[in-house]
Formats: C-alpha cells, sequence, structure tokens
C-alpha cells in the first residue's frame, strides 16, 4: 500500500480552504481538539483521517493536535495513492497506509488513538492469556451485556447495532517499532474479524474507523467507554464475560 511521495504540489490550498466546519481540513482540527482533551492524542500521539470525494485528508505527524490548523493537512488523491497537498517542513503522519486500509474496506472515516484505556486493555488480555497458558497473539478483547456495546454495528453489510447481549469483540495485533509497520497485521485482523470496527495494538493504541465521520466518532467513544468500565471492572474483580 505504497504512498507516492514525488511531484507532490505544496501548494492547492483551494483544497483546504472553506468556511464550512464539515470540510474535512476544518473538521480534523475540531475533532483533534476534542480527542486532546479526552487524553486520546497527547504529546502529538494519534490521528484522524476523512475521505472526502476523491481525496483523503490527513493530519501531518508530529504536530500538537489540540493547535492543528487547516493548512496543516495532507491530501491524497485515492486513486493514485499521490499526495495533490502537501504543507512544507510538515512530515505525512505515518498512520497513513493503516488508515488507507480502513479506506479500502469501505470506512468513510479513520481515527486512532493512544487512550490509555485502550492500551491496559490490551495489557490485561495479554496477562490472562500468560496466566491461562494461551498464545497471546490468539486472544481477542471480549465483553457482553454492557448497555454501551449497543454503540457499535454489528458489522459491515449488516442491519443495525449489537445489542445488550451480544459480545463484543475486538481484535488485538502486535505493537511495532515503526507505526507503518503496523499494516500488514493490521490487514490481516480485518480480513479475519470483518464485522469489528476496530483494532487494538498492544501497549500502544486502538484504530477505530467508521462509514462516516459521525459514525467513527461514535464508535471511538463508545469503546474508550468499554475499555475504561473493563479496566475498573477487573480491579472489581468483575468479569468481562460470563
Amino acid at each position: 500500500m505504497e504512498v507516492k511521495t514525488k511531484d507532490v504540489q505544496e501548494s492547492n490550498d483551494g483544497l483546504i480552504n472553506s468556511n464550512d466546519p464539515e470540510h474535512p481540513a476544518n473538521l480534523i482540527c475540531t475533532l483533534c481538539r476534542n480527542f486532546y482533551t479526552l487524553g486520546w492524542v497527547t504529546g502529538t500521539g494519534g490521528g484522524t483521517s476523512i475521505v472526502h470525494g476523491p481525496h483523503i485528508y490527513i493530519a501531518p505527524s508530529g504536530v500538537q493536535k489540540e493547535l492543528l490548523q487547516p493548512a496543516n493537512m495532507f491530501v491524497l488523491d485515492y486513486a493514485s495513492r499521490s499526495y495533490i497537498r502537501k504543507p512544507p517542513i510538515l512530515k505525512p503522519s505515518a498512520c497513513t497506509p493503516l488508515f488507507l486500509a480502513a479506506f479500502d474496506r469501505g470506512a468513510g472515516c479513520c481515527i486512532h488513538t493512544h487512550s490509555q484505556w485502550a492500551v491496559l486493555v490490551t495489557l490485561l488480555v495479554e496477562r490472562d492469556a500468560i496466566e491461562n497458558d494461551e498464545k497471546v497473539e490468539e486472544r481477542c478483547f471480549e465483553i457482553e451485556k454492557i448497555e454501551q456495546i449497543k454503540g457499535i454495528p454489528r458489522g459491515r453489510g449488516k442491519s443495525g447495532m449489537l445489542g445488550f447481549f451480544d459480545k463484543l469483540k475486538v481484535p488485538i495485533i502486535e505493537n511495532t517499532a515503526h507505526e507503518e509497520d503496523l499494516t500488514q497485521s493490521l490487514e490481516v485482523a480485518m480480513d479475519k474479524y470483518p464485522d469489528s470496527y476496530a483494532v487494538l495494538v498492544r501497549r500502544h493504541g486502538v484504530y477505530v474507523w467508521g462509514d462516516n465521520v459521525h459514525k467513527a466518532k461514535t464508535q471511538a467513544e463508545s469503546l474508550d467507554y468499554i475499555f475504561r468500565l473493563a479496566v475498573e471492572m477487573r480491579n472489581l474483580g468483575l468479569p468481562w464475560v460470563s
């Protein structure tokens, strides 16, 4: 999933100048400011990307997410995988190939967070696997009979949302030294669990996607609530599944 970086037009500001708050260049800034208040994108970590017609808008790497401006946005031509707007000095997001993996499977928005609750859940699942002499890499995060599960769709191409009595299952992949090196294992998890709208990365965070921005945001918020609740349940000795 190579992204082409040569022959880039660094200006092309018409792609990011808009008074519409729902325009991707503006909306990514708003989302990232909100995510910062939740502790999801601390220290320049995390990122967000939105598909808009034939283009993909992506927050840059190495920038304080609460300070993002529309002029900081990278714009990718989806068909050619080539940048058609690349702001000077700033670096493209290392998450880009992972965002593309979600978009290639029908998503319209992908959110990557470094939520502490997501990280803690992956560590608890890892510990459970080790204590039960199971393969860590085969374990998912699973929980049931929690009302907030209703915020997660049943799966791509399926109608409705998960119900109270349904089991939520989120796959977990192992972290790597470089973000882009997660791409292959993320794609494997997406294909193995096609009904999942998220993949946890152990000791790192989570990728969440949805058909559009509203759905991706709703699912990211619902999952973070569930992850936090799961950690607190474990502290109280309460099981995640019956």
